[in-house]
């Protein structure tokens, strides 16, 4: 039994390429409305010079400053009590794994604005706080503005910041573990030299969103009396009325400090990235833009 094999000759078909019609009227509808956002803005009452003269106004960069430093030390509180917090869930110990389950259901089940009020306010409840071998100093002294809100917003960070590391650390394969403890390592070693290395991968894309997040938190703190970018903003423009030069003044800054925040959070994904085999690293900024430029002169 044979087969006949029929050859069909394509000579005469035309090739027509595939109309993607809703992908320009997409297109054609950003359009319109960029270049109605546009006109909308060049019409309306602003006056860029005042943009301008206050973008580099002193008190415009002590508060971005403050802002930048408190989000710092947030996030160092957050990343602490995030590590210990997600180990301690973890633990065999029903008291350790319960006490840090209370941890993460008090602060995470509460508005962080609630939470910086409180702390603010913890001479109410303690007006003096006492420390092994030092006198008693008054809470008052202690918790200044940026102490309470540094404390605020880290504790409640660790609170989410647990979770995170929790994931990150159930991500790595449990037979590492299990072979590491064959050898003799100790636990905290297992945990320091194998276990978390392995998480960052898992970790730092949300933990990068969080630092983010923070940066803009930290305007909730002026509600305790930290004068932070906002907060210098609203100063200045409570005299001179300037309100929506003032606030644009201060979006260009958290939009460069967040672009600067996001480039640092790539290439730490791409260190950690480096001993995992299922993708390529990505390309950094530099080599894209040396690829585009290659491309053009190669033509």
């Amino acid at each position: 039994m044979t087969s006949a094999t029929t050859t069909v000759s394509t000579d005469g078909f035309v090739v027509v390429p595939r109309r993607h019609l809703g992908r320009w009227i997409g297109a054609a509808v950003v359009l319109v409305f960029l270049v109605w956002l546009g006109v909308s803005v060049s019409r309306a009452a602003l006056d860029w010079g005042v943009v301008r003269s206050y973008l580099t106004f002193p008190v415009i960069l002590t508060g971005l400053g403050i802002a930048i430093v408190l989000t710092i030390a947030a996030m160092a509180i957050g990343l602490v009590m995030g590590v210990v917090t997600a180990v301690m869930r973890m633990s065999k110990n029903p008291v350790t794994a319960g006490v840090a389950w209370l941890y993460v259901w008090v602060f995470r089940g509460t508005p962080v604005y609630l939470q910086l009020l409180m702390w603010f306010n913890l001479a109410i409840i303690f007006p003096v706080i006492g420390f092994p071998g030092l006198a008693p100093t008054r809470t008052i002294d202690l918790l200044t503005p940026f102490a309470a809100a540094a404390i605020g917003l880290g504790l409640n960070q660790g609170s989410y910041t647990s979770e995170v590391v929790r994931s990150g650390i159930l991500s790595v394969d449990e037979g590492q573990t299990e072979a590491a403890q064959a050898i003799g390592m100790p636990r905290l070693m297992i945990l320091r030299r194998i276990v978390l290395p392995q998480a960052m991968r898992v970790i730092i894309p949300p933990v990068g969103n969080e630092v983010i997040g923070m940066l803009k938190t930290t305007s909730l703190a002026s509600a305790i009396g930290v004068s932070e970018i906002l907060s210098q903003a609203q100063h200045i423009y409570f005299v001179n009325s300037r309100i929506m030069e003032l606030l644009i003044v201060c979006a260009i800054w958290y939009l460069a400090t967040v672009s600067v925040l996001s480039i640092g959070q790539f290439y730490l994904e791409r260190h950690y990235a480096k001993g995992s085999t299922s993708k390529a690293l990505a390309p950094t900024p530099l080599q894209r833009l040396r690829a585009v430029f290659g491309t053009a002169r190669s033509y």
